[in-house]
Order: C-alpha cells, then sequence, then structure tokens
C-alpha cells in the first residue's frame, strides 16, 4: 500500500534532503506503483523549495479523490524518526505551495488497530507563495502521532520544512 525506504541517520527528514531511489526517506509513500486508478510522479524538486535544497513534489494527471493509499501522497507514523508517544501535545509545522489540486493533511493519536485523524488544511485553494501551516495535536496516553498527506484532484502541489516539536 506504500513504500518505505529508511534511514535512521536522517532523522525525521521533514525537508525531503535525504533521497534514495528517487524517493524521501522514512516517509511511507503512496507511489505510482502503489496507488491504483492514478498518474502522477513524485518528485525530489531543488527549484523549488522553502528549506533546505529540494521539496517534495507531486505532478498528478489523474487520481482518486478516496484519500487514504487510495490517493497520491505520504504518511508517517515516525518509527524511524522515533515516535512522538502521548499523553503529550505536538505542534506540527509545514510550508505549502498548491497549483490545481485538492488536498488533505490529517494528523492525530493513532495506535496499532485504530486511532483518531483530525484534518490540519483541507481544501483547493491556489497557492502560489510558500505559506506557512501550523496546527497542535494532542495524542492520548498508549497512542502515538501519525501524519498524512493525500492529493484528491490533479495539480501540482509542494511540501517542505515539516517540523513537529513537544509543546
Amino acid at each position: 500500500m506504500s513504500e518505505q525506504i529508511k534511514d535512521k541517520s536522517a532523522g525525521l527528514n521533514g525537508g525531503f534532503e535525504v533521497s534514495k531511489n528517487g524517493l524521501p526517506v522514512n516517509w511511507l509513500m503512496y507511489t505510482p506503483n502503489t496507488v491504483p486508478n492514478s498518474d502522477f510522479k513524485i518528485i525530489l524538486d531543488n527549484e523549488e523549495y522553502k528549506e533546505g535544497k529540494q521539496s517534495l513534489r507531486f505532478d498528478v494527471k489523474e487520481c482518486e479523490d478516496i484519500g487514504g493509499w487510495h490517493s497520491p501522497g505520504f504518511t508517517n507514523e515516525f518509527f524511524v524518526a522515533g515516535k512522538y508517544e502521548g499523553h503529550a501535545r505536538y505542534k506540527i509545522s509545514f510550508w505549502i505551495k498548491n497549483n490545481g489540486t485538492k488536498f488533505q493533511i490529517t494528523a492525530g493519536g493513532v495506535e496499532s488497530k485504530g486511532g483518531e485523524m483530525t484534518p490540519l488544511i483541507e481544501g483547493d485553494e491556489e497557492i502560489s507563495d510558500w505559506k506557512l501551516f501550523e496546527d497542535e495535536i494532542e495524542v492520548p496516553q498508549e497512542r502515538w502521532l501519525r501524519m498524512q498527506l493525500n492529493i484528491l484532484q490533479p495539480g501540482t502541489f509542494w511540501i517542505d520544512d515539516i517540523r513537529i516539536e513537544k509543546v
């Protein structure tokens, strides 16, 4: 349902600076190999970025609007970077640009057989200059943080500089 390349030395890799085989390490990527009924590319963009030397870009020609592993994007429970475990509150921040897509970014506290994910941002707003989004997520005891991005409509979407801080 996803592809992941692990590299413990890369940590969170929220700037997508460390990659292997064209994919950022330590992220569970919903790729053209795993997403049915889609036509898209995942690009490490070294021309449009907010931080470091590259961002993560999705060029989507065709996709379903179901979400999860049925749509282009990624997820992460941060096992390689070190789980963000509850009971705790975390500030999640990231920069995005959007040209034509409908997208959704969710986060929440999860466990092995469930949990609760809430939308941080969703929409189809045109964002031509990098825009910062920040939100706080409460993770209950016995759960850990999960984050997910889904592209639900064709277009081009960029994300960069994902940060997670305990507050």
